[in-house]
C-alpha cells in the first residue's frame, strides 16, 4: 500500500464522516471505524480513493485493542490514530446516571486511551506517529450539563501530556483537538442550532471542515507532541453557565 494510513473512530457520521472525506482527498488511506452505523461506513468508503471500514464496539475495550493490533499487523504504513468517537447523553451535577457514567468514561476515556496505547506500540509508521484525541471545549469552559460525559473528556484531557511525556519515540506525536458546537447536537432543532453554534467569541458557525483541516494539519508533526489545538471561534475563552443547547432555548 503507498498510501499511509489513518484509523478515524465513529467515522461513519457527522464530523468522522468530514475528517474521513478531507484524509482521503488529501491522499490517506482511511479506516472508518463504526460501531452501530455500518452501512453508512460502507457508504462513505465507496466515495473515497482508498477505504475500507472496520466495525467494533468501543464499550468492549479487549476487542478494540484486539482491532489496534489486527490492524497493526496488516497496514504497513500506519501513521495516525484519530479517537473522535464518542457518546453524548444527559445526566446532571445533582445525580449521576450510572449507566450514563459507565458508559461515558469507557467510550469517552478508557478504551481510546487503550486503543493509543496500543497503536503507539505495534504500530509500524515510515514518518513518525500520530494520535490525536477528540477533547471538547467544555475542558476549558466546563458547565453542569451532560455530567458524565464532561468528566469524561477532563479525564481523557488529561491523557495528552502524560502520553506525550511517556512517549520514548521522538518521532512520535500526541495531540488533543477540542472542538466547540459545531453541528446540532442531542435533540438540537435547526433554528436552536443557529444560536447555540454562534455563542462565542467570534458570534460565527465554526464549521466542520476548519476541524478536519486542523486535524491533517496535526499529521504533519509541526506542534509539540502534548499540545491541544481549540477549534471554536472563541468558545473555550468563555464561561457559560450550561451547555449551548440549553441557552439557546432559554
Amino acid at each position: 500500500m503507498a498510501r499511509p494510513a489513518v484509523l478515524i473512530t465513529g467515522a461513519a457520521r457527522r464530523i468522522g464522516a468530514v475528517l474521513a472525506r478531507r484524509f482521503g482527498l488529501a491522499g490517506w488511506h482511511v479506516v472508518i471505524h463504526a460501531g452501530h452505523s455500518t452501512k453508512s461506513a460502507h457508504e462513505l468508503a465507496a466515495t473515497l480513493p482508498s477505504a475500507e471500514v472496520i466495525a467494533c464496539n468501543l464499550v468492549d475495550g479487549s476487542v478494540a485493542v484486539d482491532m489496534i493490533e489486527d490492524l497493526a499487523e496488516r497496514l504497513p504504513d500506519w501513521r495516525m490514530l484519530i479517537n473522535s468517537a464518542a457518546v453524548f447523553k444527559p445526566d446532571t451535577a445533582q445525580a449521576i446516571n450510572p449507566a450514563i457514567f459507565a458508559e461515558a468514561m469507557r467510550v469517552n476515556a478508557e478504551t481510546p486511551t487503550r486503543m493509543a496505547q496500543a497503536f503507539l506500540t505495534e504500530a509500524k509508521a515510515s514518518g513518525g506517529k500520530r494520535v490525536i484525541q477528540f477533547l471538547d471545549m467544555k475542558i476549558a469552559n466546563p458547565n453542569p450539563d451532560f455530567f458524565s460525559y464532561t468528566m469524561a473528556k477532563h479525564a481523557f484531557a488529561s491523557t495528552v501530556k502524560m502520553l506525550a511525556m511517556a512517549q520514548t519515540d521522538p518521532a512520535a506525536r500526541i495531540y488533543g483537538l477540542a472542538p466547540g458546537a459545531m453541528l446540532p447536537s442531542h435533540d438540537q432543532q435547526d433554528e436552536e442550532h443557529e444560536l447555540s453554534g454562534r455563542m462565542n467569541l467570534l458570534r460565527r458557525l465554526t464549521d466542520a471542515q476548519e476541524l478536519a483541516d486542523a486535524a491533517l494539519f496535526m499529521s504533519a508533526g509541526w506542534l509539540a507532541s502534548g499540545e491541544t489545538l481549540f477549534i471554536d471561534s472563541g468558545q473555550h475563552l468563555l464561561a457559560q453557565p450550561r451547555d449551548v443547547l440549553y441557552l439557546a432555548r432559554e
